[in-house]
């Protein structure tokens, strides 16, 4: 919870595959972007990744 009267932080999300083989390659370039890992999950199957990303709405 925020002090009253300080500024709210507003997100903006992003759900994006996972290749197995280039996992660091493609998390750096997200992160490069300012997108934060917030999650990894299975997608349709097992061998397919979906991360989570967020990061702050720039104004």
């Amino acid at each position: 919870m925020s002090a009253p009267g300080s500024p709210v932080t507003t997100w903006e999300y992003l759900t994006a595959p996972v290749l197995i083989h280039s996992t660091q390659a493609i998390l750096n370039n997200f992160g490069r972007d300012g997108w934060e890992l917030v999650a990894v999950t299975t997608g349709a199957s097992p061998e397919q990744l979906v991360a989570w990303f967020k990061r702050p709405v720039r104004g």
